[in-house]
């Protein structure tokens, strides 16, 4: 069975739009929370940790995901969405600027996977150094490392989440670039 590219009038198109839209207004959303919870936080204390609030905030309900886990999975559907339904727009993107997004994407893709490997090895060594000198287990959603400012540390988890969907986005955006491309007119007959 040949895989066959979504037209406007199909039922599924439909779905991947009204899903891709929740998605989007989950991601808004989140954004939104954490930024004005991180602008409060460097207002009183004149320093923040990013992602901090969107790893200790659960929804909907405690003891489930947290934010940065509703952040990490919306994007990626929502990015898997926007890639079902937005076809066409690549389909005139030839020579040049073909090779250009796919450097780029190449780019983006050893990027976001060499950070997701340091972040998750910091968080690893993060956890095994704080057991080793305390013998118990740290709060993991707490841990952060002051990178790239004392001022402003990332928080591990936020952090490998948000660089691993970059890795899946990227990755799948490469993948998707280097797939042979038929002329928008043979598509659709």
């Amino acid at each position: 069975m040949e895989g066959r590219h979504l037209q406007e009038n199909d039922r599924q198109y439909k779905v991947f739009l009204y899903v891709f839209y929740a998605c989007m207004v989950m991601m808004g959303s989140i954004t939104f929370f954490g930024i004005l919870s991180m602008t409060q936080d460097w207002q009183e204390d004149g320093t923040y940790v990013m992602g901090e609030i969107l790893v200790q905030t659960q929804v909907p309900f405690e003891n489930f995901a947290n934010l940065s886990t509703w952040l990490f999975f919306s994007s990626v559907l929502g990015w898997y969405c926007v890639s079902r339904i937005g076809w066409k727009k690549t389909t005139n993107l030839r020579s040049y600027r073909m090779g250009l997004l796919q450097i780029m994407l190449l780019g983006f893709t050893v990027i976001c996977l060499y950070e997701v490997l340091w972040t998750f090895t910091i968080l690893n060594a993060e956890i095994t150094s704080q057991m080793v000198l305390s013998g118990q287990i740290p709060d993991i959603d707490a841990l952060a490392v002051e990178y790239p400012d004392v001022l402003r540390p990332w928080n591990l988890i936020f952090a490998t989440k948000i660089w691993l969907a970059g890795a899946i986005i990227s990755a799948h955006a490469f993948y998707l670039s280097t797939k042979p491309r038929k002329s928008l007119e043979a598509l659709e007959s």
